[in-house]
């Protein structure tokens, strides 16, 4: 994930889960541990599109819809797939064999954050940063890909961060788990 998505990342966990609308550039850079200049980056299109504001002592989350959208939009999820492998399991065994410090994405991270499950799935995306530490647990064989091993760049999955993810995944079913997900977050956008 690129410096200027972590910023997006961060304004919409704020927004969405600690239910804050207010920041400053200063903190996001020492939270984030990048420059000041990189968050005036990262904000830039979000003031033109008035999904937030500047003051001079703050920063304003405006439209967090905007922000989600933007950054639906500008992600590249397979600039941070470090493998795609077939393994000889069903996805709820791939799942309960993860190593502990992974963190699940798209529909394993749906599932278990919401307990919900708008479709079948047959594919396990998992934020590691330690790949082999993930493959050694799992016979690989020929075949379409059923884990996806995605660069660890945080501890949590946010609800941002989820969206983003299901919004740029190719399969159809992905489409539904978008689409429960808008639903949940429906009362929170605005």
């Amino acid at each position: 994930m690129k410096k200027i998505e972590s910023v997006l990342r961060e304004l919409l966990y704020l927004a969405l889960e600690q239910n804050t609308r207010k920041t400053t550039q200063a903190a996001l850079a020492t939270k984030l541990h990048i420059s000041l200049s990189t968050v005036n980056l990262a904000i830039r299109h979000l003031r033109k599109m008035n999904a937030v504001q500047v003051k001079k002592r703050s920063l304003i989350i405006i439209n967090p819809k905007k922000i989600l959208f933007y950054w639906a939009s500008i992600r590249n999820i397979e600039k941070d797939i470090l493998v795609k492998t077939r393994i000889e399991s069903n996805v709820s065994d791939i799942e309960k064999s993860m190593p502990s410090e992974v963190v699940f994405g798209a529909y394993s991270a749906y599932k278990f954050r919401f307990h919900d499950q708008p479709a079948d799935y047959s594919e396990v995306y998992v934020y590691a940063s330690n790949k082999e530490e993930v493959l050694k647990r799992f016979k690989q064989k020929r075949g379409p890909p059923n884990l996806i091993i995605l660069k660890k760049e945080d501890a949590k999955m946010t609800l941002g961060h989820l969206f983003v993810d299901l919004w740029n995944i190719r399969e159809w079913y992905a489409k539904d788990f978008l689409k429960a997900l808008e639903e949940k977050l429906n009362g929170i956008l605005a």
